[in-house]
């Protein structure tokens, strides 16, 4: 936590996995700057230091969480009495999105950044958000690059066996089906953290250039075993939701016949494989949205394939609003926003405070 006075707002953040990188001395989030607030930052359970021994997955839910952090805010408003915002990036924004909702007086003000709201374990609007994300051209050289490292895969896979072995992954597929993987990802993780298309190397690009950018852009540890992420696909698979892949453009070239429940079979501890999704939590979120309007500032990025299940859709709200970055991506934040738009949602976020 950072102190700044006792009559100064606060601000917690809602973090959806590990809280180390947090522990800086110098470290400090975008609205505690903004706002020279008190800071508080609150890991999720079951990373880090806060995964239980033994680690019983049936208390890792999104309604626990907010029980942790209705926890902490009841402890610390004591001592700060002042107005808070709860604040949280990606998976922490979903978590300010749920803490919201299920104790929707703890806090003043939410500010969720980029944060999805899904509805299936393969959601099914991320894919025809890359169908049409950016500018044609654009699209094209992203599916070329990829269809090139399909075509290239009797020369690249021993490489990428040899730098997984390398580096101690192991998976719960064989090594070709990762590289297929990793070949589909590839698209969602270039768009989501706006690698500019023109670092795609060319056709002609020699091997390692090609193998090199795959790695560096869709790199294979994401679908490892013993992944610190786990957590988080747990709960996507459960309740939180995530995406799937379409991979009708390069079927001929896959060794894989269909990428449904690839989360489940490739990401989930094997006693979790079978594990249904619950639409409880959404709708719960979803009919809280449409039923309140609670002081809320909702930030994303414009080519950010999460936007795809972004809390865009709300009309005819007054407290609730919605900022995108145009062009933006994950990194979207009020600080990348448009001057107008920034200050806006500054001066928004400072009218609430000082009513």
């Amino acid at each position: 936590m950072a102190h700044v006075g006792f009559d100064r707002p606060t601000v917690i953040v809602t973090e959806g996995y590990a809280a180390e990188y947090a522990f800086h001395p110098k470290y400090r989030e975008e609205l505690s700057k903004l706002l020279n607030a008190n800071m508080i930052f609150v890991e999720y359970r079951y990373f880090s230091k806060s995964t239980p021994d033994p680690k019983d997955w049936q208390y890792l839910t999104a309604e626990n969480s907010a029980d942790d952090l209705h926890a902490v805010t009841s402890a610390f408003k004591n001592i700060y009495p002042g107005k808070w915002i709860a604040t949280g990036i990606s998976k922490g924004g979903q978590t300010t999105l749920l803490y919201r909702t299920f104790y929707p007086d703890d806090v003043d003000i939410s500010v969720p950044y980029v944060a999805p709201l899904c509805y299936a374990a393969e959601d099914g609007r991320h894919e025809p958000f890359l169908r049409k994300i950016s500018t044609p051209e654009n699209r094209k050289l992203v599916e070329n690059f990829q269809m090139e490292a399909l075509k290239r895969k009797p020369a690249l896979l021993p490489l990428f066996k040899q730098y997984c072995t390398e580096k101690g992954y192991q998976f719960r597929a064989s090594i070709e089906e990762i590289y297929d993987y990793s070949v589909l990802e590839y698209a969602f993780a270039l768009w989501q953290w706006g690698t500019p298309v023109e670092n795609i190397p060319a056709p002609d690009a020699t091997d390692d250039e090609i193998l090199t950018h795959l790695l560096d852009i869709s790199n294979p540890n994401y679908f490892m075993k013993n992944n610190p992420a786990a957590p988080f696909f747990v709960q996507a698979a459960r309740e939180l939701g995530y995406y799937g892949y379409d991979i009708r453009p390069f079927k001929k070239h896959l060794s894989i016949k269909s990428s449904k429940g690839y989360l489940h079979r490739l990401m989930l501890p094997e006693e979790l494989k079978g594990i249904p999704f619950d639409k409880t939590l959404s709708k719960k979120i979803t009919r809280f949205l449409k039923k309140n309007d609670p002081k809320m500032i909702f930030i994303y990025g414009e080519n950010d394939p999460w936007t795809a299940a972004g809390v865009t859709w709300l009309k005819k709200k007054n407290n609730i609003h919605v900022f995108i970055e145009p062009g933006g991506s994950h990194k979207a934040r009020i600080s990348t926003l448009p001057e107008a738009e920034k200050e806006k949602a500054i001066n928004l976020i400072n009218k609430w405070l000082y009513l």
